[in-house]
């Protein structure tokens, strides 16, 4: 159970060697949605400063669209894939310029990290992703990490970079997430609405959840909306990661620990890399059924998952895959990395480890899942 106070919290985020900054497009656009260069350049000059004494940044930018659709002659933010994806060609080099140049003035360097959804569902790439960022952070340079949209599609995507700085959060191990966003705070009903109130601490953000009216994104230039920056803060609060969710222009009292903003809580102690990725990154390629015995065991969160309590398997995937480990009611109990082949697996129900081994061979004498590869969800 959660103990930390708001203060511990925000210390956490003042004292926080490694970061994650995301900031939204609405957070770097002018009201005809263009890039605002000044904009950008002062949230540059509040990381910069967090970057003198000592932290490393991870900068999670969105705006390539943002900045594209401008130039090449649209009036507002086009709505077909295609042109989505052009547009963002056109305004990641751009953006990537001014982020340049802005983190020049203060002798920091910056690296460009394109990211489809793939790239986190993949245990290879995920890991190749991880070998750059960190390397980035060793040689000081602040990696700029936006969803590629250039080449992802609607079928696979993130949608929002909040999903996105959440994951890239685990990726690093960062010791804070900082999100930024063209609100304050978070309210207990849309700031516009009567008797609405800013929401200065959030100790269980799971519980938050229930309790909290929130929108999707209005603003016209972004994809996400407080949903998404609330998912991003569980994502990282289950994580083991103190978050504030703030505006842009509060970007340095945020990240000196100040009482802007709303600052959530960690609800649990971090965990393995490798289990924070098939918690939240990995996207599972099919089901294992599981009878009543088998989900109780799961649920106490201590075995793994054997043939003899597994009673269906769904979908097509290959041993290492993710799978979801399903109540027979249809309930999601956990996610895992399967040990066998799918075309495998039916010959395999029911039956214990002794005549697995007796019937298939000692190399299918041990679990469908093993319970260092499932995570309760």
């Amino acid at each position: 159970m959660n103990t930390s106070s708001q203060t511990q919290v925000r210390q956490a985020i003042a004292q926080a060697r490694t970061i994650v900054v995301k900031v939204g497009s609405s957070s770097l656009t002018d009201a005809a949605g263009q890039l605002d260069v000044s904009r950008l350049q002062g949230l540059v000059q509040a990381l910069a400063c967090t970057a003198a004494m000592g932290a490393r940044l991870v900068l999670v930018s969105s705006g390539a669209i943002a900045a594209g659709f401008g130039l090449l002659g649209f009036s507002k933010r086009p709505t077909d894939v295609a042109t989505q994806q052009a547009t963002a060609s056109v305004g990641q080099g751009l953006l990537m310029a001014h982020y340049e140049a802005a983190f020049g003035r203060f002798g920091i360097r910056v690296g460009q990290i394109l990211i489809t959804a793939e790239d986190t569902i993949r245990a290879v790439q995920y890991r190749n992703a991880q070998r750059t960022l960190n390397r980035l952070l060793e040689l000081g340079v602040v990696p700029i990490v936006n969803e590629n949209d250039a080449l992802a599609s609607n079928e696979i995507r993130f949608g929002d970079n909040d999903r996105l700085s959440a994951l890239v959060a685990n990726i690093v191990r960062a010791d804070a997430l900082v999100l930024l966003t063209d609100v304050d705070a978070l309210y207990s009903a849309p700031p516009s609405r009567p008797g609405a109130h800013r929401i200065a601490y959030v100790p269980n953000v799971v519980n938050a959840l229930e309790d909290v009216q929130v929108t999707s994104s209005e603003s016209g230039v972004g994809t996400g909306g407080m949903i998404t920056k609330l998912e991003a803060a569980r994502v990282a609060a289950v994580s083991g990661i103190p978050t504030v969710l703030t505006c842009a222009s509060n970007a340095g009292p945020a990240l000196m620990g100040d009482g802007v903003g709303t600052a959530f809580a960690p609800v649990k102690h971090r965990g393995s890399s490798r289990r924070l990725w098939i918690g939240f990154a990995a996207e599972p390629r099919g089901t294992l059924v599981v009878d009543e015995g088998a989900a109780k065991a799961v649920r106490a969160g201590r075995a793994s998952l054997l043939s003899a309590g597994v009673v269906e398997v769904r979908g097509e995937f290959s041993a290492s895959d993710p799978v979801w480990i399903d109540s027979e009611s249809g309930t999601h109990l956990a996610k895992g990395l399967c040990g066998f082949d799918s075309e495998e697996i039916p010959n395999m129900l029911g039956r214990n480890t002794a005549q697995l081994r007796r019937l298939f061979g000692q190399e299918y004498a041990h679990p469908l899942v093993h319970r260092d590869n499932l995570v309760l969800v």
